[in-house]
């Protein structure tokens, strides 16, 4: 029998023989504690698990997260252990890499001890224990890549004499291949004409090629049929037949001209034949998302594209004064876009929402993805109520960000998120481009240089302008072409005359 008590997120049971009774408060000492793993649901942004470390610690900006613990009572002669498996730590994770290891086997582990290092979907974890006991085995070592949900990691036991009876421990889990692990070499003993003779399992291709002449219209054909069809090299598929249904028939076959010989079927020469020397590399696990979700945005959104032309000499004009007088933290144009944009969305709304397939949804506040360039690849973290906020405080959180993505240190909920977001590639002297928008959500807007053009002014005479094109992405199925359009009018008429947004 078992006795069940409750602590925090995780349900403990003590095993007893089917003979004892349960015990009382002091129990048995010999009773082993098992852990089951309580998943929590991910509703909107994932909620932190575990304390928050000290932000000038190594592990500031890490996300702690408690480990999965996951018994199971071992038949054999193994001593009473918890297995740990690797837990969901995002909504759109399936995969997770190794780090690194921060207790190495034989280690003692207590509550909120760091044990590994995880790179996920969306970040770099900082893993915590939630038992007490020493680490027995690591079964999966720092490197290790693509591991799958749910694959054992490591073993912890209570008793510190029981680390040795896992010194051989293998797991009952396969160890997925690490990527990381380069191919292994052939052997000098294997002979060219040994490799030769592995060839592929699939049949040869002139039997793959009769078998792909008769598909699809044998069923529809009569046995004379076929064997004439054999016997002439016709492709029955392509006799029309005169019996019952469509039927070929023999007769259908002997009056149809016989076919010329098909050429076999050979393998597809490779796509790359080009000589010049290359390198693969692999991809991490944020390359891996970022392709999956661009993939479906542009698959599954239907994107159309607004540009329009600003005139920027009052915002650059205005931001030099404002500089001038500005000492901490001087401000950016960027500062001035993500300013507009929200003041426009709270304006426009039906820009400022998403599709959730069933009906759509229309929020009240403006949270700015802000897109940034890492070596990893691209991430957005979010400047949340962005229309409260002023342009200074504005590139004072944009700054903070972008520091923490390009060190990999932003916490889940800096970028799960997000209402609209902004590209930026004006500092790259980028005239014009086009975003892919970030689902769920309804747009993006894609931002260019200032550029001077020579136009004429009121009296008509020649004058410089400092232009700037942007270009708005929406989601059809939520913003439609005219309110796309009122959008751009409201963002236009704030960048023209910048002191309305001081307002």
């Amino acid at each position: 029998m078992r006795c069940v008590s409750r602590r925090s997120s995780h349900v403990l049971f003590r095993h007893f023989s089917s003979s004892s009774s349960c015990p009382s408060q002091s129990g048995v000492r010999s009773a082993r504690l098992a852990a089951v793993s309580v998943q929590s649901r991910w509703q909107g942004r994932h909620l932190s698990a575990g304390p928050v470390h000290a932000p000038n610690s190594r592990w500031s900006g890490l996300r702690n997260e408690k480990l999965n613990f996951t018994s199971t009572r071992s038949m054999s002669s193994l001593p009473s252990h918890i297995k740990v498996t690797l837990p969901a730590l995002s909504p759109t994770m399936e995969t997770g890499s190794i780090v690194s290891w921060e207790k190495q086997e034989g280690d003692e582990v207590a509550e909120g001890d760091l044990l590994a290092e995880i790179e996920t979907d969306k970040a770099t974890v900082a893993f915590e224990s939630s038992e007490n006991g020493f680490l027995a085995k690591i079964i999966l070592p720092a490197g290790s890549r693509d591991i799958p949900l749910g694959t054992l990691v490591c073993i912890i036991v209570e008793d510190k004499d029981d680390i040795a009876a896992f010194a051989d421990y293998k797991g009952d889990e396969a160890a997925p291949p690490s990527k990381s692990d380069p191919p292994a070499a052939a052997t000098p003993s294997e002979t060219p004409a040994a490799a030769a003779a592995a060839p592929p399992k699939a049949g040869p291709p002139a039997q793959l090629e009769k078998a792909k002449i008769q598909f699809g219209r044998d069923k529809f054909a009569s046995p004379l049929a076929k064997l004439l069809a054999r016997e002439k090299g016709v492709d029955v598929g392509q006799v029309s037949g005169s019996g019952p249904g469509g039927r070929v028939l023999g007769g259908d076959v002997r009056e149809a001209p016989a076919s010329s010989p098909r050429a076999p079927v050979t393998s597809a020469a490779p796509a790359s034949v080009s000589a010049a020397p290359f390198e693969d590399l692999p991809l991490s696990s944020m390359r891996k998302v970022i392709a999956n979700r661009l993939t479906l945005s542009k698959q599954t959104v239907p994107h159309y594209y607004l540009t329009v032309d600003i005139n920027m000499d009052k915002t650059v004009a205005l931001r030099k004064r404002m500089n001038s007088l500005l000492t901490d933290h001087k401000v950016s144009l960027n500062d001035f876009v993500i300013k507009a944009s929200a003041l426009a969305c709270m304006r426009i709304p039906e820009v400022n929402s998403s599709w959730q397939d069933t009906f759509i949804r229309k929020y009240n506040s403006v949270d700015v993805s802000v897109a940034v360039s890492t070596e990893s690849g691209l991430i957005t973290p979010i400047v949340f109520g962005a229309e409260k906020m002023g342009i200074q405080q504005i590139g004072k959180k944009v700054a903070e960000l972008a520091g923490k993505a390009r060190e990999g240190k932003l916490q889940p909920a800096e970028f799960q998120g997000g209402t609209f977001t902004i590209s930026n590639l004006g500092m790259f002297g980028i005239d014009s481009f086009s975003a892919v928008i970030n689902p769920p959500q309804a747009a993006i807007l894609a931002v260019s240089g200032v550029r001077k053009v020579l136009d004429l002014d009121e009296e008509n005479d020649p004058k410089h302008l400092q232009m700037m094109s942007v270009t708005l992405s929406c989601d059809h199925r939520v913003v439609d072409g005219a309110v796309g359009a009122q959008w751009l009018a409201e963002f236009k008429k704030l960048l023209s005359d910048p002191e309305m947004m001081l307002l």
